[in-house]
Order: structure tokens, then C-alpha cells, then sequence
């Protein structure tokens, strides 16, 4: 990949700038700023910006949603993040402040100050790191070697003192490089990034962190009867493959598995889109880059579960080799499926990937993450990824995830007896498209991949449907990485991602011992 020279660095503590050199850029919401003198900013405004001068900007600050004054030029700016949160959306406002921090940012060495409560830290931070995009391929870029760096700070308010340590800010930027990591393999184009080259990503995670991915590729798919990954991919010059990161340390109780769709590439197959719904379809990967980005950070972090990422890796492409409608494929499930769309690719691919994951790796919780359904923005929108689970808790523990990382998801019906019938087929065990596009589509296309785990699968199933979030405008989001370390922090040796967790402790009595079963929820 072709990376800017951004350099995007977290501290815990203010150090002391003139804005005139390293522009300043500070915000927080209203009663938060108020709440703070100008003692606690001069080190950052000094000699350029008086307490006058602070005190009034504050003041006139009226958000609708946001509002900013320049305190200094154009090099010290004070911004105002919206008074009000609805019950749905993140108290850290971080869509706002990424919309805030796009717009401010020039082309020096420059700060941002965080105004927050600590439980909004850990999304804040995050919200920053989407707003700096690092695939580029402007040639007046890439001619340029000079790299411009970014510090992120924090004021802490209603803290009871409490402050930020060193392990915090690390964690953040251990969060942020996997949330750049997803968001610059989404961004980046399929003559770049292709199969091979995700393999190739992988495979430098892998090596950071020393382990060694397990990749499954070409005709080897086929004999050993992965029929929806091959099926997808095997009309492409570059091959399918599923490939397996496995974190395994000593002590752990649970196997967990991420499994991430890697569409590299979606022209539809034969089922072909058109010449408008085509562009944006090298996003179709953000499910597996997220899965990346999220593993990174989480083994780096220290995890004390078995935690394996599964990437189901294809480009859906049109040739002589390409699936047909009405060909019948069967999967590593052993149940066969009547395709009916070849563009209804991603569910296919993601069941032989959770089904690996429960059958040859043990894993009694797994979460699949897809761009898989456009229906999913006509259903929950732009912000809001849609999920759909086998288990109450963690349905409701994955929404209050995405409350507290910014990346926000709502949950959708549960209900195969009455959307599964969708897939009925004459000839084969399913088809892979519904029969009616108006009953419910996001559900549906998530229990197609609960199927093949079965219904009666004893453990956790949990679907993430992100095709709208994983993007905005035209830049991607790498929407999936916070919420993966938000919703399992309990298992993470950081204090910080404990603290945004939504899970507890499981509740402890002889018949429930592990995060399979019922989960105290705080």
C-alpha cells in the first residue's frame, strides 16, 4: 500500500507549543470547556492568545450541531461539540469530532486537545484516527518524504482526579494503527489489493506479532470442500484463499473467532451490478480489514483468550470460470446451496468461515463482520452497522460496545422460523438469495450463515452487518476495529478496554462458567 506521511502519536499530558509553529486545534463539549480556566490551556496558546481572548471564544461558541472560533488566525481554533445526545448515538459525539478534525487540519506538525470524561476518552481517540486517512496515491504526495506528525492530548473533566496514564495513551495508539491499518486496506484499490496482497498483509501482522498465519488458497479450497470461497473466487486471476491468525495464550478458558468477509472486489459475478452501483465495491473488504485491524491491536494489548481471525478472502469476478445462477455449490458444512445471485457472495464465503472456526478451531463465541447487505443502510443508515445474534446478552452487550467505542450498531430480528423459509429450494438444501427482497433482508442474510453452524449451535453467534459504516463520502471509516476491542476488553489485559467493556464478570454459579452462557451485563 501507498501510505501518506501522517504520523499519528496519543499523550496523556500537555506539552507545552507555540500555535504559531504547531497550529492548535482544541475541542470539547460546551459545559466541559466552561467548566476549565485558562490556566489549564496557556501552555498550549501562549504568548499568541490571552485568557480575554479564550474566555470570550468559549462563550460565543453556540453549536448547531458543532460551532468553532479561531483563537489565534487561522493556527489556534476552538471547537464546540454538540449539546445534546440522544440515547442511540456515542456521549463522546465522535462522529463529530472526526467531521471537526477533517476540517481543521493543515500541513504542519500541529496538536489536538481532547476535552472529555475518561469514559469517553478511549472513543474520542479513536474518533481522531478515522479522520486521518493513509492511502494516497497522489503523486504530490508521494513525492514528498518529509512526515507530518499529530499529537493527540487529553483534559480529563468530572474525573475525581483520576487521570490518564501512560498504558492509556498506548493503548489508543495500538487502536488507532489498527483502525488506519482497516481503513487503508478499504481504501485502497483492487489492482493493488488484491487477494495476494491481503495475504500479504496478513501475513505482516502475523509477523509483528509473531505468528504465523494458517492460509488455505486456490485449488486446495476446493479438494478440502470449501465450495462458497472457492465458488466466489475462482474466476479471478489472483485466488480465493481463507487464511487463519491464532492467538492462543496459556491460561485461556474460551476460543473466540473473528471472522471477517474479504471481498477484495465485488463486480456482482454474473449477477453483474451496474455501471453506478459498481464504483465503492473495493470496500467490500472492510469485514476482513476490520478483523485485521482489531487482532492487531487486541494481541498487542495483551489477550487472555484464544483469539482467532478468520479471513474468507475472494474477488467475485466475471469470466469463464465464474459461478452461474442455478449452479448448486456445497459448503464446508456439508449442506449445498442453489445459487440463485451470484451477487448474494459475501454470505457464502462467511459460512464456510465460521464453520472452520467452530469445527477445526473449538470456538464457542464467534462473530462474523461483513459489508454485506446494502439493505442494512436502508435499515439502520450511515452510522449504525446492524446485528443479528442467537444470544439476548450479547445483542444488548454489543449495543452498549458501540456506544462506548463510536462505532455504533442496532440490533435486528432474530427469528429463523419465520425469515429462513426465504431460502427455500427445490433442488438443494438453500438457495442464497431471498425470494422476497421486502422480508426483513439484513436478518435474513445473516441467519443464511447462522445455518450452516446450525440453529441449535450451543455457543455465541453473533453477525455484524457494516456495508454503510465502513465508509464516509469516500474515505473509509475502518469502522469494526473499536468495537471489537470495546466488546471484548473484558478479555484484554487493559485496563481501559476493561472499562469501556459492556460485559462483566459471567454470572457465577454451577451452571453458567463461561462467556458462552449468561453474562452479567454493567
Amino acid at each position: 500500500m501507498t501510505m501518506s506521511n501522517i504520523q499519528l502519536t496519543y499523550s496523556h499530558q500537555l506539552t507545552k507549543c507555540d500555535p504559531q509553529w504547531n497550529p492548535v486545534l482544541i475541542i470539547g463539549q460546551i459545559r466541559h470547556l466552561s467548566s476549565l480556566s485558562f490556566e489549564v490551556f496557556k501552555n498550549k496558546l501562549e504568548p499568541r492568545v490571552s485568557e480575554e481572548v479564550f474566555t470570550t471564544a468559549v462563550a460565543s461558541l453556540h453549536p448547531t450541531p458543532t460551532d468553532s472560533c479561531p483563537l489565534h488566525l487561522n493556527v489556534a481554533t476552538i471547537a464546540g461539540l454538540p449539546t445534546k445526545c440522544s440515547r442511540h448515538n456515542t456521549p463522546s459525539r465522535g462522529h463529530f469530532i472526526t467531521k471537526i478534525v477533517k476540517s481543521f487540519t493543515g500541513t504542519t506538525d500541529e496538536y489536538i486537545v481532547l476535552v472529555c470524561e475518561k469514559g469517553d476518552a478511549f472513543a474520542s481517540a479513536c474518533a481522531v484516527a478515522r479522520s486521518f486517512s493513509l492511502y494516497s496515491r497522489k503523486s504530490a504526495q508521494s513525492s514528498s518524504s518529509s512526515q507530518r506528525r499529530v499529537t493527540v492530548e487529553f483534559i480529563l473533566v468530572n474525573n475525581g482526579g483520576e487521570a490518564l496514564t501512560e498504558v492509556d495513551v498506548t493503548c489508543f495508539s495500538h487502536a488507532a494503527k489498527g483502525i488506519q491499518l482497516a481503513a487503508s486496506i478499504v481504501d485502497t484499490p483492487c489492482n493493488e489489493m488484491h487477494t495476494d496482497a491481503f495475504l500479504a498483509e496478513i501475513s505482516k501482522v502475523g509477523e509483528e506479532l509473531h505468528i504465523k498465519p494458517t492460509i488455505i488458497q486456490g485449488e486446495e479450497l476446493n479438494a478440502r470442500g470449501f465450495g462458497g470461497i472457492y465458488g466466489v473466487g475462482k474466476a479471478a486471476l489472483h485466488q480465493p484463499a481463507l487464511a487463519v491468525l491464532s492467538y492462543t495464550p496459556s491460561g485461556a478458558t474460551e476460543s473466540i473467532a473473528w471472522v471477517g468477509k474479504g471481498i477484495v472486489y465485488d463486480t456482482g459475478g454474473l449477477s453483474l451490478k451496474g455501471k453506478t452501483a459498481m464504483p465503492g465495491m473495493k470496500r467490500d473488504c472492510g469485514g476482513a480489514a476490520a478483523v485485521l485491524g482489531a487482532f492487531y491491536a487486541a494481541v498487542k494489548l495483551g489477550f487472555r483468550e484464544n483469539l482467532h481471525a478468520v479471513f474468507c478472502l475472494a474477488e467475485n469476478a466475471v469470466g469463464p470460470l465464474a459461478t452461474r445462477p442455478d449452479d448448486v455449490h456445497q459448503l464446508y458444512s456439508g449442506r449445498t446451496v442453489e445459487i440463485n445471485n451470484t451477487d448474494a457472495e459475501g454470505r457464502l464465503v462467511l459460512a464456510d468461515g465460521v464453520v472452520y472456526a467452530q469445527r477445526d478451531l473449538n470456538c464457542n463465541i464467534i462473530l462474523d463482520m461483513a459489508t454485506l447487505t446494502g439493505a442494512q443502510g436502508i435499515a439502520t443508515g450511515k452510522y449504525h452497522a446492524c446485528i443479528v445474534t442467537n444470544h439476548e446478552d450479547w445483542e444488548t452487550a454489543a449495543v452498549r460496545a458501540g456506544i462506548n467505542s463510536g462505532d455504533l450498531v442496532h440490533p435486528m430480528p432474530y427469528c429463523p422460523e419465520l425469515h429462513f423459509p426465504e431460502f427455500a429450494s427445490a433442488i438443494a438444501d438453500m438457495k442464497n438469495s431471498v425470494a422476497d427482497r421486502s422480508n426483513a433482508q439484513p436478518s435474513c442474510a445473516g441467519l443464511f450463515i447462522a445455518s450452516h453452524l446450525g440453529f441449535d449451535f450451543p455457543g455465541v453467534w453473533i453477525h455484524v452487518d457494516m456495508a454503510y459504516p465502513v465508509h464516509c463520502g469516500e474515505r473509509a471509516t475502518g469502522y469494526g476495529v473499536a468495537l471489537l476491542l470495546s466488546l471484548f476488553g473484558r478479555a484484554s489485559q487493559t485496563g481501559i478496554l476493561q472499562a469501556v467493556s459492556p460485559l462483566g464478570a459471567p454470572i457465577d454459579d454451577e451452571n453458567n462458567h463461561s462467556m458462552t452462557k449468561k453474562i452479567r451485563l454493567i
